[in-house]
């Protein structure tokens, strides 16, 4: 395996190189996900464009409608932002279950999103708070919905050159709360069997006004699962609604077996999971009106 590797200093310099060396090209942001992939020789890249130098894109900023996530960004900075406790408590604890610390120390989120694998532990956790990502590339700069980008194992609406930059969410309404849970035969350093997330908003009379589940390592790909929130709108939320919900997400996924678990165990698991999601948001919202 040979490749000749790149540090452009400049967004613009990244772009363009990956114009002029098209098609054998590969970005490589913390190489966590495509070293591995290079080692097991399933891509071959004649050129490799790293872009830690790319300042721009690392860390986590607050907007006047919510917060912007750099694509550099690395797991462990998440797991260390103090504005995420609290309502926004589904990062952290999504971050902290990708790997090791080692691996979170380099590991990031855009390069973790753009591989696009269906076990992504923090994918489920942008999806409920319903991220869009800016991309941009040699035809300039576009917004794409994270519940549109992923399409199927390692496929994603990344086009030839282009580069994810950030992904961006908006502050959630008072009486929020959110949560993730994963499960596996460890809970770090291993690959999800099925994690879930969920964001629950309610009103001062315990109705749901805003609900966003997702799921992950249940299907192709990460996704919402939309028919389980739907039955939670206008209802007092409770654990008989939750279940209601859960079993409705048993019915929406479509998980294989395989060596960590098989379809009908990850069906289950699902269920469970997102009831138990549910729980656990309206716990925390219960907690912050005491």
């Amino acid at each position: 395996m040979s490749f000749e590797l790149h540090r452009p200093a400049t967004l613009e310099d990244a772009i363009s190189l990956a114009g002029r060396l098209a098609p054998d090209t590969h970005f490589i942001a913390g190489g966590t996900d495509l070293v591995i992939q290079m080692s097991r020789r399933k891509v071959s890249p004649s050129h490799v464009i790293a872009l830690p130098k790319l300042t721009e894109l690392q860390g986590v900023t607050q907007t006047a409608k919510g917060y912007r996530i750099g694509a550099l960004t690395t797991y462990r900075s998440i797991e260390l932002y103090p504005a995420f406790r609290g309502p926004l408590e589904c990062l952290i604890e999504a971050a902290r279950v990708v790997g090791g610390q080692q691996v979170r120390n380099i590991a990031t989120v855009g390069g973790n999103i753009a591989n696009a694998s269906p076990a992504a532990d923090f994918v489920p956790a942008l999806l409920c708070l319903d991220a869009t990502l800016q991309i941009i590339g040699p035809r300039g700069t576009r917004r794409a919905p994270l519940n549109d980008f992923i399409r199927g194992p390692g496929i994603s609406d990344l086009g030839h050159g282009e580069i994810l930059t950030s992904a961006e969410f908006a502050r959630l309404p008072e009486r929020s709360g959110t949560a993730f849970l994963k499960e596996g035969r460890r809970k770090a350093m291993e690959i999800s069997v099925v994690c879930v997330a969920a964001s629950l908003t309610l009103d001062p009379d315990n109705t749901c006004t805003a609900v966003r589940i997702a799921v992950g390592a249940a299907a192709p790909r990460g996704f919402r699962l939309m028919e389980a929130e739907k039955v939670l709108l206008g209802k007092p939320a409770g654990r008989e609604l939750f279940a209601e919900a859960g079993k409705l997400a048993a019915e929406a996924v479509s998980p294989i077996s395989d060596v960590r678990a098989s379809a009908e165990h990850r069906r289950y698991l699902t269920s469970v999971m997102v009831g138990r999601a549910l729980a656990i948001c309206h716990e925390r919202i219960l907690d912050t009106r005491r």
